[in-house]
Order: C-alpha cells, then sequence, then structure tokens
C-alpha cells in the first residue's frame, strides 16, 4: 500500500478580496481513512473543499490530490467522486440518465442499476429528477459520488434531508467503499456521525485548524463533568467543584478515578448524592469550545 497521502494541503490561503477565508491551513487525508472537516459557520471548510476539489485556485500554498494538482482535472476527476450540498442536476433528466451522465463526464464504468440498487432508487429510475422528493435527490447526489468506484470520496453534508433509514443506507454503502480501499472525507453538521464514522477529524475555525486527532485525542484536551446536588447540612465532597445553581459542578481528566473516589465518600457518610451525572467529554462540547476562543 502507498504511504503517500491521498490530499496534502500545505500552508494554504485563500482570499476574497480582503477577506481571508483560509489562513496557513495543513493538514494530509491518508489513504482509506473516513477523515471529517468541521468547522463552524465561516470557519473557512467550504473553500478548502474547493480547492481539494479542483473548483477555485489557491491564493497560496500547495495543495496535492492523489498526487497531482487538483486543477488537473483530467487526471484527478476520474479518480475522485464528489457529493456537494446541491448538486444542480438537470430537472428534465431521469434518475438513470443523470447517474449515466456523471459517469461518462468521470469516465468511470459501473452498473447503473446496481448502483441505484444501493441507495434505494431502483424504482425511481425513470423518474424525472424535477418530481424527486428532497431526500430522493440527495440519495442521487451520493449515487453519483460513488458511481465507478472513485479512489477518493468527498462527501458534503450527505445526509442532510435524508430520514433514518436512509442514512442507515447511505453508511452502509460508504462502508463497503471503505472496505474497498475508498479514501473518504467528510463535512457534516451532525456531529455524533463524525464521532461515530470518523478515524481522525480536523475542527476549523476562522480559517484554520484549532483541533485536530482522533475522537479520544480531541474529546481529551477537555476535562469531563460530574454533577450533582448536595442535600442541606452535608459535610464538603471529597472534590473541589463549583457551585453551579445550588449544586456541584466537578471538572476531571480522571473521571473514573474520581467518581469512584466520591461514590465511596457518598457511601461512607451516607449522603444521597441528588441529580448525579457524569460523562467523558463530547466531540460537541470541544466544537462549542472552539466557537469560544
Amino acid at each position: 500500500m502507498s504511504t503517500t497521502p491521498v490530499i496534502e494541503v500545505e500552508k494554504l490561503n485563500v482570499r476574497y478580496g480582503d477577506f481571508h477565508a483560509v489562513k496557513d491551513l495543513s493538514f494530509q487525508v491518508r489513504k482509506g481513512e473516513v477523515y471529517a472537516l468541521l468547522g463552524t459557520n465561516g470557519a473557512g471548510k467550504t473553500s478548502t473543499l474547493e480547492v481539494i476539489e479542483g473548483h477555485r485556485p489557491t491564493t497560496s500554498g500547495a495543495v496535492r490530490v492523489l498526487g497531482r494538482s487538483p486543477l488537473d482535472r483530467a487526471a484527478v476527476h476520474p479518480r475522485m467522486g464528489i457529493m456537494l450540498q446541491e448538486s444542480g442536476f438537470s430537472p428534465d433528466l431521469t434518475v438513470r440518465e443523470s447517474v449515466r451522465l456523471i459517469g461518462a463526464l468521470t469516465r468511470r464504468q459501473d452498473d447503473v442499476g446496481r448502483v441505484l440498487g444501493v441507495v434505494g432508487l431502483t424504482d425511481k429510475a425513470g423518474t424525472k429528477v424535477s418530481q424527486l422528493s428532497g431526500g430522493e435527490k440527495r440519495r442521487l447526489d451520493f449515487a453519483t459520488a460513488f458511481y465507478g468506484g472513485p479512489e477518493l470520496v468527498i462527501l458534503d453534508e450527505p445526509t442532510t434531508g435524508l430520514d433514518i433509514n436512509s442514512r442507515d443506507a447511505l453508511w452502509a454503502a460508504v462502508d463497503r467503499l471503505r472496505e474497498e480501499g475508498a479514501t473518504i472525507v467528510l463535512t457534516t453538521h451532525y456531529l455524533e456521525e463524525a464521532q461515530q464514522r470518523a478515524d481522525r477529524i480536523g475542527l476549523m475555525h476562522e480559517g484554520t485548524f484549532h483541533r485536530e486527532g482522533t475522537v479520544v485525542e480531541l474529546t481529551q484536551t477537555l476535562p469531563s463533568v460530574i454533577s450533582f446536588t448536595l442535600p442541606a447540612g452535608a459535610p464538603e465532597p471529597p472534590l473541589a467543584g463549583a457551585a453551579v445553581d445550588g449544586g456541584c459542578r466537578v471538572e476531571t481528566f480522571s473521571l473514573q478515578k474520581d467518581l469512584y473516589r466520591l461514590l465511596g465518600w457518598a457511601h461512607e457518610t451516607g449522603v444521597d448524592l441528588r441529580g448525579l451525572q457524569a460523562g467523558p467529554t463530547r466531540l460537541d462540547d470541544v466544537f462549542r469550545a472552539i466557537s469560544g476562543e
């Protein structure tokens, strides 16, 4: 297996006049991984993806996709599948014709019936795009992205507008792509999807990365929280915490150890820890933290 990154971004800058959208951004995406590029609104992730997809030149910096410049469309695009937030299919084409058209444009070979079967659009093959529901159009977007088994698939908000069954079917298809060796780049506002699916995550804010790593690495940058309320007259608990709305809030980087200590103290003293809640830091906690930095 090649050790060359599928995507290499080095000191990428993108400007729109005086607005600096992406600032000295550097990262790599490895072969076969699912990489989630997440960010606050206006973080610069769309501009970054447009450069990677070959839809926008850089202001400065270097970007290579599959070992080539993404602007070398003839070399790169047949090996890359892209699911945009809005595809812009011709409303007068049928579903079958739309998939065949993308196949012809990308020069990839596949069986249209197989592809439509994967996304559950077999019975819509002869239906015009204008007659599809929003969820069906998203499934068509995905069908054209993975048509022909591209080496790199970019999924921009892939599950927006999909019901739970359609989401499950889409992720099952993504899993099959990955098993076949494809590399996946994902953007989504559903942070639980990134937490469950991504091998690594880059969190963008104001044009650059504020965090990058696995879910475990990212969540370990913030403390876990233990919260509870003590009855009147209770002794001081063994953990230092802040009083919040009449209760106690303890932040800790040693959740299991400190929770065990707290529960032991409560048992020995007969104190009822009312409303006890404890849990590890979640990805949305990290996301909120970078928004406030």
